[in-house]
């Protein structure tokens, strides 16, 4: 498994992922420093980076995720690379979950990078203008954990989005289920029902106010999340045609 692995990250070092897991975490750290120039008095280290974490959550991720999966299947079904794949000696369930553990591993990568970049964008801005200083404890431990839950509650979206990228040897219909998602993600912001939408689970994490909203949320993005990705690992295995 770690052989297929370590394929899987090589291919990803050959592509525009790193350039994806790069642009979209900056483009938030980008949008901070530009914020905090134009203010006109310091706003506690909580603000900045709870609302990071929140533009994360509510619209880089989903699209981040759409884009990453839709990459990541490409790269088999662009030169039909999966005969190959399929025929080597090795069960088929590892040229999936290897491909799922990747998508997961560059996805905790960008949201702890998203945290890294933001707070780097601040403290460059502060610089500049020092009596913009942010105000307050820089609680690290508390935004760590708070990405962490936003992370794991955007599991069973990754899973979906992954496994209709894989499925589907056309770009469209992933790129259609990200978009879709995202679209009513965002008009749909308030609806109750949108702590059962997966992608609105990792939203539903900074609803502090409201702990049935992220217990259940969490509990079913983590959870349900893991076992649509051993349906799609298993489905996609016994699959001839990916």
């Amino acid at each position: 498994m770690l052989a297929v692995l370590s394929v899987e990250f090589r291919k990803l070092n050959r592509s525009l992922a790193v350039l994806l897991a790069v642009a979209a975490p900056s483009l938030i750290a980008i949008f901070s420093f530009f914020n905090l120039m134009r203010g006109k008095a310091p706003q506690p280290w909580e603000m900045w980076m709870v609302s990071s974490i929140g533009i994360w959550a509510f619209f880089m991720l989903p699209m981040s995720v759409t884009a990453l999966t839709a990459l990541v299947a490409h790269m088999e079904h662009g030169p039909k690379s999966w005969d190959h794949l399929r025929s080597l000696p090795l069960p088929r369930w590892r040229l999936y979950a290897a491909k799922a553990m990747v998508v997961l591993a560059v996805v905790a990568i960008m949201s702890a990078s998203t945290l890294f970049l933001t707070w780097g964008a601040v403290t460059l801005a502060t610089t500049m203008k020092p009596a913009l200083t942010p105000t307050g404890p820089f609680d690290i431990g508390a935004y760590a954990t708070t990405m962490s839950r936003v992370f794991l509650a955007a599991i069973l979206m990754v899973a979906i989005q992954l496994w209709t990228a894989l499925r589907f040897a056309s770009f469209v219909p992933a790129l259609v289920v990200g978009i879709g998602g995202t679209f009513f993600s965002v008009v749909a912001t308030s609806a109750k029902a949108g702590v059962f939408f997966p992608w609105q689970m990792p939203v539903n994490m900074l609803v502090s106010t409201q702990a049935w909203r992220v217990n259940t949320a969490l509990g079913l993005g983590c959870g349900l999340g893991l076992v649509v990705l051993a349906l799609a690992v298993a489905h996609l295995a016994r699959r001839e045609v990916p």
